[in-house]
């Protein structure tokens, strides 16, 4: 694996996933893994085992489709209010280590620094009533205001026509890997994944992108 460094000196805009990036995805491994098969068991008189593997196997077949990432979908087929269920866990709310401080850093740097996610914005709204993360940024972008996920290149396209960006001064940070793929397919010259997005797991050590974990890595002026 790739040490993660940066020339911020060429470095004008910064684009950054949320979940496992900026946040730690313990949250939401934690409702979608755990309390979500907990919910639907109950909800529709199932075992949990069975629920779980019913989930899973929905998720498994819509994986990358914005349908995957939406509350809409998963609210019309578990029958559960999602929003709710986030709720109930958002003590695990919380930002990786020195994501606050290199949001900080990039103000007053003035370097552009946009989220872009494939999180509904009722997910972004539980998140940010706990973190207030979107005051941190200039701007928010959810896959679903274009109705396309990030892995599509429809994405990019129109976050291209929404926030014009040189593509060789722009830095794309994400911990999925099929997601830096797809910035990269379209031409955003600086692509880094995260090591260790849920800090409840180990380390990732078989990834294709140059990695960090804590982001004073790539940003010295944090240490």
């Amino acid at each position: 694996m790739q040490t993660a460094t940066v020339d911020w000196s060429i470095i004008d805009t910064v684009f950054l996933d949320m979940d496992g990036t900026l946040l730690d995805l313990q949250y939401d491994n934690n409702v979608w893994n755990h309390l979500l098969p907990l919910a639907y068991a109950e909800r529709h008189d199932l075992a949990v085992d069975a629920a779980r593997e019913h989930l899973m196997s929905h998720m498994s077949d819509i994986r990358g489709s914005i349908e995957f990432y939406s509350f809409d979908h998963w609210t019309e087929f578990t029958q559960l209010n999602i929003i709710d269920l986030h709720r109930t866990a958002t003590q695990l709310v919380a930002y990786r280590p020195g994501a606050e401080a290199f949001l900080l850093w990039l103000r007053k740097t003035k370097r552009r620094a946009i989220i872009a996610t494939n999180a509904h914005r009722d997910s972004l709204m539980v998140k940010n009533e706990h973190s207030d993360i979107c005051t941190r940024v200039d701007a928010v972008v959810s896959s679903h205001d274009y109705q396309a996920p990030k892995e599509s290149q429809q994405f990019w396209q129109q976050l291209q026509r929404e926030h014009q960006f040189d593509h060789e001064r722009t830095l794309f940070v994400d911990d999925t890997e099929t997601v830096l793929q797809a910035a990269l397919d379209f031409g955003i010259r600086h692509t880094l994944a995260i090591r260790t997005p849920d800090s409840a797991r180990p380390a990732r050590g078989d990834l294709r992108f140059p990695a960090f974990d804590h982001f004073a890595e790539i940003c010295p002026a944090l240490s």
